[in-house]
């Protein structure tokens, strides 16, 4: 059961959700599956990449944040799906032995003109290290299910 709704989110709110450790045996674990370049299957082609080590895949990047949003928030939300990601940049690599967490920017919110029971929630997405290097940047918009659909519209 849903506990958070459309009208939760507040433009401009920054929130920092959860933490990963990043194995080299999960990164060679989804190379191997999804992304079998040489520089995430093996720490010596990753030493010679521009990397400079044993780095995860970008999409690997993307699920560790995708499970960070589920865990921090997404499914306690009456989310009702995305019309899709505005913007993926790959900023630093995720190295074996980083802990990143997930922080989260609302950009904007509004509420559906056609269907007044969601909003739309636009959001900034980032992966970072402890040491606030950013990772992963991703903007996309979350469509929400409104607390009180009959509410009028602001």
């Amino acid at each position: 059961m849903p506990n958070i709704y459309f009208e939760d989110f507040i433009d401009r709110e920054v929130k920092t959700f959860g933490s990963h450790h990043v194995t080299a045996e999960e990164i060679v674990d989804f190379a191997r599956q999804f992304d079998p370049q040489p520089m995430h299957l093996d720490a010596a082609s990753g030493a010679a990449s521009l990397l400079g080590g044993l780095a995860a895949s970008g999409w690997h990047s993307c699920a560790i944040m995708m499970r960070l949003v589920c865990d921090g928030f997404l499914l306690r939300t009456a989310s009702l799906g995305s019309p899709g990601i505005l913007e993926n940049r790959w900023a630093a690599p995720v190295m074996a032995g980083d802990v990143v967490s997930l922080r989260r920017t609302v950009l904007e919110s509004r509420t559906s003109k056609s269907r007044p029971d969601m909003g739309l929630v636009t959001f900034r997405f980032e992966l970072v290290k402890p040491d606030g290097t950013q990772a992963l940047e991703q903007v996309c918009v979350v469509m929400i299910g409104r607390r009180n659909p009959g509410a009028r519209l602001a």
